[in-house]
């Protein structure tokens, strides 16, 4: 039986970092969207599209997480890690103070993940950039959003120590073998 994994966090938290190393080790893993989506945006020329359009960005991010899922199950793959989940969504327009239509927590009741493992905030490593720009301390806020928002939909929360992507990656490995 297919177990999907999912990594949560704030803003440059080293959810991406992990996910690579996951890659570069034959893992099946679905990358962030949120990015393709601004880039996407940008170039029919909205700067900052969730920002201008929070309500239509956030829809764009749940039809693609909604179809990532999709793809996930229709892989024979017993391990699927995605960077972020649905209800990520609805927590970030919750962090915003911006209404949503109910489908949003509906989606997060349909499309169930597994495993979900916290990436803390970590001024260390955090940066921003073109598609990142929240500070730290605006990661610190969202943090709190997305851990509520899975705990209100019942999954239990496996906090990922800090340390170095290998360690990271190797605590999830480790933490779901015990699971397999």
């Amino acid at each position: 039986m297919q177990k999907k994994i999912v990594l949560i966090g704030g803003p440059g938290t080293g959810k991406t970092s992990v996910l690579n190393s996951l890659i570069s080790r034959d893992f099946f893993c679905m990358e962030e969207i949120s990015r393709e989506v601004i880039l996407k945006a940008k170039e029919e020329g909205i700067d900052q599209l969730f920002l201008t359009e929070p309500l239509l960005f956030s829809t764009m991010l749940l039809e693609g997480r909604e179809n990532q899922y999709k793809i996930a199950e229709k892989t024979n793959h017993e391990l699927v890690f995605f960077d972020r989940g649905i209800p990520d969504v609805h927590a970030y327009m919750n962090y915003f103070k911006t209404s949503y239509p109910p489908f949003f927590i509906e989606k997060c009741k349909k499309y169930k993940y597994d495993c979900i493992f916290h990436f803390s905030p970590w001024q260390e490593i955090h940066t921003t950039d073109n598609e990142r720009y929240e500070t730290f301390e605006q990661s610190v806020t969202i943090d709190k959003f997305l851990v509520e928002a899975y705990e209100e939909l019942g999954y239990k929360i496996i906090d990922v120590p800090f340390g170095t992507v290998e360690k990271r990656t190797n605590f999830i490995l480790n933490s779901l073998s015990c699971d397999l």
